[in-house]
């Protein structure tokens, strides 16, 4: 299913589903924040703004003409991977296909699109320090990463944002994007090899993308030593009746790891649902946190796996012990078989309706396929959630209670 189609600058993947009647394009780029210079972080979050807002051909904006079709645009950064995406009915593929690729490889950018966007992101970062929910993430990414790119808030600062030139915005993007291995994805009503045939002779096709090279691979900075300190909750310090968001967790395999399955279940095990043994005591049992979360992410050489949870200041103290009772709980006797069931059909089911919904089958094929390089499938992904062991689950567990670390938001005082 997921190869590459025609000699065209980036290559083309996806698959093609006759019940749908839209199709989502995606074109993924092995790109993020990890690659913004030091002095300048968050100029890979202020360059995907400015693609989409820039005029494409001396027109109007990519985000601006998918809209006027009746689509939806959008783009995302993240650590490593940037996204830009557009979802259309089928007679409209063509045309996006075109915009959406000349809006990336061959951006129009001036100093008054930077400047709009500029202070789009500013905003964003304004209502992002506001929401300890926001804060406790970037800072429990910054403890897991500590000095390195992976560290780094994915939006930079509000002094790194203001003192952004566009010289900046065209460098990271003619020698750093350009250079990165991309892949157009498509989901939903139309075929890749539709999408390819028709692009190529077109003017896309004679675009000069630069092939990956190596040259402009991500830096491979050392990780640092993970945590070695014994573990132990945290106060705030602050008004009891005050509230809080606190974050848990460890590293976790790298996308590439094979491992990494294990690390997806657990946090269904000890996910927001009543079935979660996590649930029951944190929540059911004890009464501490109303909302709590469980996720793990893969990058390219690491991933984090985290448990991230609201909590009035008078519980924040006792709501970490019990994550922490019911991690060294697994770690020593093992996932209970019935609860290991339902996290590994809860982990399938994730899989699945993210499948069924092509925005994010988009992006869940661009990750899984190492943009375009390896086979995968809906299936493969399946089989691989459905063959974890408890021991492995076990493991995993051991992994982050011997690593487990703490931040909390609002800061302690």
């Amino acid at each position: 299913m997921s190869t590459m189609i025609g000699d065209l600058p980036v290559a083309v993947i996806g698959e093609s589903d006759g019940r749908w009647r839209t199709t989502t394009l995606c074109l993924a780029v092995d790109f993020g924040s990890r690659d913004d210079p030091p002095a300048r972080g968050g100029v890979a979050h202020l360059l995907e703004h400015v693609v989409m807002s820039a005029p494409v051909d001396g027109g109007r904006s990519l985000s601006e003409r998918v809209e006027r079709l009746g689509g939806r645009a959008n783009a995302t950064t993240g650590l490593d991977r940037m996204f830009f995406q557009a979802q259309v009915l089928g007679d409209h593929v063509p045309e996006v296909a075109r915009l959406l690729t000349r809006a990336v490889l061959d951006p129009q950018l001036d100093e008054a699109v930077l400047e709009t966007e500029r202070q789009a992101v500013l905003q964003e970062l304004a209502a992002a320090a506001a929401d300890p929910s926001d804060t406790v993430q970037d800072a429990f990414l910054a403890a897991c990463f500590s000095g390195h790119p992976l560290g780094r808030p994915v939006g930079g600062t509000d002094q790194a944002m203001r003192a952004m030139e566009l010289a900046d915005v065209l460098g990271v993007h003619r020698y750093v994007l350009l250079r990165r291995r991309m892949t157009l994805v498509c989901t939903g009503a139309t075929a890749p090899a539709e999408v390819a045939e028709q692009l190529a002779g077109t003017p896309f096709a004679g675009i000069p993308a630069a092939r990956p090279s190596a040259a402009a691979e991500p830096a491979a900075e050392p990780l640092p030593d993970l945590a070695a300190e014994p573990w132990t909750p945290l106060d705030t310090g602050a008004d009891p009746d005050g509230f809080s968001w606190f974050a848990t967790g460890s590293r976790s395999p790298s996308v590439h790891d094979p491992r990494r399955h294990a690390f997806t279940v657990l946090a269904q095990l000890l996910g927001p649902s009543p079935a979660s043994p996590l649930y029951r005591r944190l929540r059911g049992r004890e009464g501490l946190v109303y909302a709590f979360f469980t996720w793990s992410r893969g990058y390219t050489e690491t991933g984090a796996w985290r448990i991230m949870a609201g909590v009035e200041n008078r519980n924040l103290r006792r709501a970490q012990e019990v994550v922490r009772e019911v991690l060294l709980e697994i770690a020593a006797a093992g996932p209970d078989p019935e609860d290991l069931a339902v996290a590994r059909r809860q982990a399938v089911t994730d899989l699945v309706t993210t499948a069924e919904r092509p925005w994010d089958h988009a992006m869940a094929l661009s990750q899984e396929t190492g943009l375009g390089t390896r086979p995968w499938s809906l299936e493969t992904g399946i089989r691989d959630l459905e063959r974890v062991t408890a021991e492995q689950v076990r493991q995993a567990t051991t992994f982050v209670t011997e690593h487990q670390l703490t931040v909390v938001r609002p800061e302690p005082a």
